[in-house]
């Protein structure tokens, strides 16, 4: 079960910020962030699939997260993570690739936090980007 809480205040008009209360432990919440064989259950709303996730799960390691569209156009995502807190939070951007390589068009940074709450589990994703036209896109996609 999914309580849906309004969207908290941004910090700015850069930044989407979503909320929910979700009736798993976290830990089972974190897992779908991190385990590739789930990511590719749930990432991308139809008629989008995800067909393949490659995930180094750990501060500095990187991901692709490769998405296909109804055309059979493949849309790789690379990323790399800045924090990994099992359980509770984790941090990853487009900013960087792989191995630290700067991409060429970063998107957004996202932090997701998982916090107890009365055997529920309050979940955050921030998305910061590094525009306001990359927030307004970001949001018109469905980001809330």
């Amino acid at each position: 079960m999914t309580t849906d809480i309004p969207n908290t205040a941004a910090a700015d008009a850069r930044e989407l910020v979503l909320t929910r209360l979700i009736d798993v432990p976290r830990h089972q919440l974190f897992r779908c962030w991190t385990e590739p064989a789930l990511i590719v259950q749930w990432f991308t709303p139809p008629p989008w699939k995800t067909i393949r996730a490659e995930m180094d799960v750990r501060p500095g390691g990187s991901s692709c997260i490769t998405m296909q569209g109804p055309d059979g156009t493949e849309v790789p995502n690379l990323g790399v993570y800045l924090e990994v807190v099992p359980d509770q939070r984790l941090v990853f951007t487009d900013a960087y690739t792989s191995a630290w390589q700067p991409a060429a068009k970063p998107f957004f940074t996202c932090v997701l936090t998982f916090e107890d709450e009365g055997g529920q589990t309050r979940y955050t994703a921030r998305a910061r980007h590094w525009s306001a036209e990359d927030c307004a896109a970001h949001e018109k996609m469905g980001f809330h």
